[in-house]
């Protein structure tokens, strides 16, 4: 699914992508999402409320897409 959004946004023009919200706690998103190239920009501060731990934080990340190759066939379709 990572990787299929990735192609999918490239094939229709989008430069990069960016996730707004991934707890802090939450390990294994973020090492899939910085495994895919994605890198954390951002903290915000105690932004979420955990059952278990209260408030954490929450990361930024941000990929650009230069690089990923769209599904063959198929060109990017936006305007630059």
């Amino acid at each position: 699914m990572g990787r299929h959004s990735l192609t999918e946004a490239k094939a229709q023009g989008y430069r990069a992508m960016q996730f707004n919200i991934v707890i802090s706690t939450n390990e294994t998103a973020v090492r899939l999402w910085t495994r895919l190239g994605f890198a954390i920009v951002g903290t915000l501060p105690g932004a979420f409320h955990h059952k278990m731990f209260g408030y954490v934080d929450a990361y930024v990340m941000f990929r650009s897409l230069e690089g990923v190759a769209p599904p063959c066939g198929r060109q990017g379709s936006k305007a630059e």
